[in-house]
């Protein structure tokens, strides 16, 4: 498996979830967990994600979602598992 960690943070907008799934899906990643909120109007999303199986490289990938981001009018970052866990440790 090859985890990675998707965020999603900006002002809420219709269609945020639904544009990164369709792109994921297109690529043939799996959403292994999903968490979303809203507060105050701003939307944050967290999902781990496996591109063991993806169509593109994950170079690619997180260009790709950091551009659909920008369309958005969302921040999304992607990271791998490792990485990311190393960044939060405590």
């Amino acid at each position: 498996m090859n985890k990675v960690i998707i965020t999603v943070v900006g002002k809420d907008a219709k269609g945020i979830i639904a544009r990164v799934c369709t792109y994921l899906a297109d690529n043939n990643a799996n959403i292994l967990d999903i968490s979303q909120t809203i507060v105050g109007g701003y939307f944050n999303m967290m999902m781990v994600v496996d591109f063991a199986d993806l169509n593109c490289t994950f170079d690619q990938a997180q260009g790709d979602l950091s551009e659909l981001g920008h369309c958005l009018g969302v921040e999304i970052k992607c990271q791998r598992e490792e990485i990311f866990e190393k960044m939060h440790r405590i």
